[in-house]
């Protein structure tokens, strides 16, 4: 039994339990639906788990909640994929709206993508995300230990580290229209970048395209940390060109708190494509952290573009 594919929410479930491999419960499903457009009941959503129980698509944990099944798990990979297209850069504009950081005083809220390991491991993977930030290839200089939050489930620890998609956020509410162009492999020699390997659209995509960089073993993100020579993994955003002193000013004010400064800014940066009427802006992806620490062999999973946090609540972090 499939799918009618009008329903929606069946399917967003799908997903979400599909990125979240650790049982889930009606509560917590609600919260992200809400968040995806999707506003439900946790009454509702528990009447649509009832539904995918009966269709062998999800099983019941215990008092835990619910996992896919195998026939779940290849629904979810081959339905309605022509509406997954564009999915992730619509969650990630959707975050850009959300974030309200402002540079000039410090206040507001940004964007943050969270990772869950293992407790024993946690602090490895702390001084691992900061061997990044200090060699200047991540996109923010700290990260956040997270001390309770029902998304982090028992035996695991939750790290927060800021996503570049806060840069959007700033620039929208500055009045400079940004579009998050594309995601790629940045190539280094000698501390020196000399071009990307690979660039992902993210408009014309499923997945997050540095997310499959990291998972397809792709990156060298360890060796550029210890060297400056490797690959790492950067975005391209594009403005237009009127905007861009008012944009270098947002930047180094961003600076100031502890923003790591873009790669690359003008009409053509190292070989991405030229533009007479926009600039592009290469900046570090702060899955960089995450890279590396799965490069050393910690056992990471991240949600990108988890949601939003106070600025300030960033001020004592790791």
């Amino acid at each position: 039994m499939r799918l009618i594919p009008s329903e929606r929410k069946y399917l967003e479930i799908l997903r979400i339990l599909k990125e979240n491999r650790d049982p889930m419960g009606a509560k917590r499903l609600s919260e992200i639906l809400a968040e995806r457009g999707f506003v439900l009941t946790d009454r509702a959503v528990q009447y649509y788990l009832r539904y995918l129980d009966e269709t062998g698509f999800t099983r019941k944990v215990g008092n835990t909640g619910r996992v896919l099944t195998r026939e779940g798990m290849a629904e979810t990979e081959s339905a309605l994929v022509d509406e997954r297209i564009g999915f992730i850069i619509s969650k990630l504009e959707r975050l850009a709206f959300r974030s309200t950081f402002d540079p000039a005083t410090g206040a507001g809220d940004v964007a943050y993508n969270l990772s869950l390991v293992p407790e024993e491991e946690a602090p490895g993977v702390v001084r691992s995300f900061g061997k990044v930030s200090s060699a200047g290839y991540g996109f923010f200089s700290r990260c956040k230990v997270l001390d309770r939050d029902p998304r982090v489930p028992p035996g695991q620890v939750g790290i927060l580290s800021l996503c570049s998609i806060t840069i959007d956020g700033i620039f929208q509410r500055s009045g400079i229209p940004v579009t998050m162009a594309y995601g790629g492999r940045l190539a280094f020699e000698g501390g020196v970048v000399k071009g990307f390997l690979d660039l992902v659209g993210y408009r014309g995509t499923t997945i997050d395209p540095l997310q499959l960089f990291i998972s397809a073993g792709l990156t060298s993100i360890r060796e550029v940390v210890a060297s400056g020579t490797g690959v790492a993994l950067a975005n391209v955003r594009e403005i237009p060109l009127p905007a861009v002193d008012h944009a270098r000013d947002l930047l180094a004010q961003m600076g100031r708190w502890g923003f790591t400064p873009p790669a690359g800014m003008g009409n053509q940066v190292f070989n991405t494509p030229h533009s007479p009427h926009h600039v592009s802006i290469v900046s570090y992806s702060g899955m960089n952290m995450v890279g590396h620490g799965i490069e050393e062999g910690y056992r990471i999973r991240t949600e990108i573009g988890a949601g939003t946090i106070p600025f300030s609540k960033l001020q004592d972090s790791a």
